[in-house]
This record gives C-alpha cells, sequence and structure tokens, in this order.
C-alpha cells in the first residue's frame, strides 16, 4: 500500500501554469504534469543543478488555489523536516570550527539529562540511532501540547525505545537536543545561526523559519486530501488546508521556508566551498551510520541509510544524499554524476523522493528508467524475460526462474515497489501483471491485496478494487485505507 489520494477533486478545475527558465526541458515538465495530474499536486516547483549551474528551473501549477494564484519561482514553499539537512551543515560547522566531535556525548554540552542519555553521540543523535523516546505522539502532536518545560518532562520519563545503535527509527527528540548544543557553542539563537552562516553566505533571498501561523510573502500553503483520525492516516477526497505549527525550540527539526531556486543556491554555496570549507566534511555528512550489526537502515527501501540530518540511497552507483519533508518536499545530489534535483510541492503525500531519480534520468542515461534503474537488483531478471515475452506472461517467467534458483527471486516488497513503479510511468497493464502475480505468490498478504486494489482502482476497475480491497479488509480488519475506499467505492 503506499498511501496516494486517487481522487477528482478541486485541484483539477484549476489551469496547469507553467513559469520556466529558458532552455528548460520539455521531457522533464511533461514528465512533471504527469506527477501533478496523477497525484492531484496542486503546485510544484523544480531546479536541477548540473555541471555547477542550475539548468532547469521552473513553476508549475496553483500557490493558492482558494484564490487561484498561479505558482512562480518566488512561491514559498515548507520544506518541514528537510530543515534537518540545514542542521547537520550547522553541525559540521562547528566540527571545522574544533568546536564538537561527532563522537562526543552530549552530556560534555547538555547538562540536567536523565543519567541513560548522557553517553549518547551526536551521530546517534543525528542519525535517529539513539532509541530515545520521540517528543512527538502517534499522532505527530508534540508532548505537552508544545509547551517547551512540559514537552521535555514528558519526555524524559519515558524509556528508551531500543538500546543505542540498535536500529533506526524516525526522532524528534535529538534534533531538539542537537539545536540546544549549537545555541550553546555558538552564543547565537539556531534560527539566527543558521540565517548568519548559511542563509546570507548562500545568497537566499526568499528563505526563512516559519509555519502556518505566519504572514508569508507568496506562500504556495499547504494541502493534503487525507486526514488524521485516532493515529490514522486516512485517503480523502476532499481537497483541505494542511496546518501546522514548529515552536521555537523545535526549528532544528523542522520550520524552514524557501523555494526551489534558492535551495538550488544553498547546495550550490554546499558544494562550492562557502558553507563548509573541506570536502571531508560533506563526505562526513552524508556517510550512513553503521548500527551495530554493521548494515544502514533509512527512512525507506529507497533511502536506506540515515546520514548527518541528510537520508542517504546505499546502493552501487549513483548514490545520493536526499532530504524529505512533510511527504511533500525533497531534495537529491548525486556526489558522483554533479548533479542534484530538487522537488517542492504544496500537497501533503507526494513524497517527491519516489520520482527524483526518474527526473535523474532525464539528465543521467545510466538513471533512465528504460534501464531498470532505481528497481531493486532481485527484480531485474524477470523483467528483462517479461520484456523478451510480454507482461502477461509473468506467471510462467516466474516458474521458470524459479526452477532455475528460487532464492534469487524478488521478495513480496520488491515486486510491490515495481508495480509502484509500473503505475507511475502509466503502465497500468504491466503494473497490474505485477501485483497480480504478487498477490498470487503471497496470498496472506493483507498489502499485496491492497496494493492490487489501488491500482485496479486507478485503472477504472470499480469492481476489481472493491473485490481486493475485501480481501484485504478479511486479511486485517484494521486496513483503514481498504475500509476508507471501500466506503467511497461502495457509495451510492
Amino acid at each position: 500500500m503506499k498511501l496516494v489520494a486517487l481522487i477528482s477533486g478541486l485541484c483539477l478545475a484549476l489551469p496547469v501554469w507553467v513559469h520556466a527558465a529558458p532552455g528548460t526541458s520539455a521531457e522533464v515538465m511533461a514528465f512533471l504534469r504527469q506527477q501533478m495530474a496523477q497525484q492531484q499536486i496542486p503546485a510544484l516547483q523544480v531546479a536541477v543543478i548540473q555541471g555547477g549551474k542550475v539548468v532547469e528551473l521552473a513553476a508549475l501549477g496553483t500557490a493558492n488555489v482558494e484564490n487561484g494564484v498561479a505558482a512562480t519561482d518566488e512561491s514559498v514553499f515548507s520544506i518541514n523536516s528537510c530543515t534537518k539537512a540545514f542542521t547537520g551543515v550547522a553541525v559540521m560547522q562547528l566540527v571545522e570550527a574544533g568546536k564538537l566531535k561527532l563522537t562526543d556525548p552530549i552530556s560534555l554540552y547538555l547538562d540536567d539529562l536523565p543519567p541513560s542519555w548522557r553517553a549518547l553521540t551526536i551521530r546517534q543523535l543525528m542519525t535517529h540511532t539513539s532509541g530515545l523516546p520521540n517528543i512527538i505522539d502517534e499522532q505527530e502532536r508534540l508532548l505537552g501540547g508544545g509547551d517547551e518545560a512540559l514537552s521535555w518532562s514528558k519526555v524524559k520519563a519515558l524509556p528508551f525505545e531500543f538500546a543505542p545503535g540498535e536500529r533506526y527509527s524516525y526522532n524528534q527528540t535529538g534534533y531538539v537536543l542537537i539545536g540546544k548544543i549549537i545555541e550553546k557553542l555558538s552564543g547565537e539563537s539556531f534560527v539566527r545561526f543558521v540565517e548568519n552562516h548559511q542563509f546570507k553566505p548562500a545568497g537566499l533571498m526568499h528563505t526563512r523559519f516559519g509555519d502556518s501561523s505566519d504572514v508569508v510573502p507568496h506562500s504556495a500553503g499547504a494541502y493534503t486530501y487525507s486526514r488524521n483520525e485516532g493515529g490514522k492516516w486516512l485517503t480523502g477526497t476532499r481537497l483541505a488546508i494542511a496546518y501546522v505549527t514548529f515552536p521555537a525550540y523545535f526549528r532544528p527539526a523542522a520550520g524552514i521556508l524557501s523555494t526551489s531556486g534558492d535551495i538550488a543556491q544553498w547546495l550550490l554555496a554546499l558544494q562550492g566551498g562557502k558553507l563548509l570549507k573541506d570536502k571531508a566534511s560533506l563526505q562526513a555528512m552524508w556517510s550512513p551510520y553503521l548500527l551495530n550489526n554493521g548494515t544502514t537502515q533509512g527512512p525507506n527501501d529507497l533511502l536506506n541509510g540515515s546520514a548527518l540530518g541528510w537520508p542517504v540511497t546505499v546502493r552501487g552507483e549513483h548514490r545520493a544524499a536526499g532530504p524529505i519533508g512533510g511527504m511533500r518536499s525533497a531534495f537529491f545530489v548525486y556526489p558522483e554524476d554533479d548533479l542534484s534535483v530538487v522537488v517542492l510541492t504544496n500537497l501533503q503525500g507526494v513524497n517527491p523522493e519516489l520520482f527524483i531519480d526518474e527526473i535523474a534520468g532525464f539528465y543521467v542515461p545510466a538513471m533512465h528508467p528504460s534501464t531498470g534503474f532505481g528497481l531493486p537488483p532481485s527484480v531485474l531478471p524477470l523483467r528483462k524475460l517479461l520484456l523478451q515475452r510480454g507482461f502477461g506472461q509473468a506467471p510462467q517467467a516466474w516458474a521458470e526462474l524459479c526452477a532455475r534458483d528460487a532464492q534469487a527471486l524478488p521478495g513480496e516488497e520488491a515486486l510491490n515497489v515495481w508495480g509502484y513503479k509500473l503505475s507511475s510511468q502509466q503502465q497500468l497493464p504491466q503494473a497490474l501483471a505485477i501485483l497480480r502475480l504478487n498477490a498470487s505468490l503471497h496470498p496472506a498478504s493483507w498489502n499485496a491485496y491492497d496494493s492490487l486494489a489501488e491500482i485496479l482502482e486507478q485503472a477504472g476497475d470499480r469492481q476489481g478494487a472493491i473485490a481486493n480491497y475485501r480481501k484485504s479488509l478479511a486479511l486485517n480488519a484494521g486496513n483503514s485505507h481498504a475500509s476508507e475506499r471501500l466506503r467511497v467505492l461502495q457509495a451510492p
């Protein structure tokens, strides 16, 4: 299951305005329009850096839906947790200044810590591997209602989630602590330190800290098709405003508003030596943390490693460092390819990190989707066989490969990823062939049926979608996505 709203909502009636720099690639614009139509994104900004210069810069769609205001290159988007990448740079600036080491225990800099917290390192906090209890609850609300003293009293009383370094678990507490350390060592507020040492040196004209409570010139706003009920995200059919606030003490974790052009300028300054003097600092910042068992983990299968405020892809070729924020914004840096891609949107649930590799493929031929790049390696032999014989032969091809080497075949998750990738490329018959195969191979998996139902719905097969959502619910009565879609599909 992937949380994507299949809707016919308000933004369908809006024109897709395009503000693009001269020379913008028509292929890239067509791809982005396709993504916007498929996911019903009101507005999107993109910037691409190649060879040390911005080669693509464009804004598409509607920044303010209420008043029909077109997106421009000055439209300001919330980047949410992408802010953590700026926090990572701030930490490395202090490292270069000799004020801290990544291996230092946080007790060197902070007093009044619970005894069990004192040995945690800067790196463990930055990479979400500390095991600390989270300062937000399951509904993503700050403990204590946003009151700093009450938040701390509540989170300090909670047990560790796991032993430090045992696994990855996205955690906001560590970043609030890192903010306190930055303030103590710099003698400035976190916000002022980032403004003085990153925004100003990089020449960012539209970037600032803020949230939904602020009046922000040229704001692109924030929208959602989902609602949170009892800790469960439910896909809806009505476009709504997404309102979020970030108290001052939470700003090291989230709170920057920016444009794709400004993020591009910041990335150029970062890689050009204006923000960090030593190339080794970039390498350290983008190196994934190794867990106690020697492996890496990250937010998802694509971003499968965690570095200093930057999720990273750990793969043999075209590795990337890719901050993500609010399920709506992301930017990837491909160090070996001299390429960076920035995508900002104003819709929660878009998860642009899932299609940034495809944008990169327009500039690095080896990364083009036609090569199979970005797919789990285990699916490539099956993909090669189906390209030769046709996707209608998926069961027969699977049986043939199984007879050769059953251990080498892809698992349920890998097939699911491939199915969604085909769907995003508008190859619905192929996607359905793979997801039907997956469901037949894993008949006890509620998620396999849910994914098949979602793509059947996308393909216009209402009865097929209903049947498979029902199968999913029979296996998992708590599948809120299936319940919601059945409610919509079966409505009179």
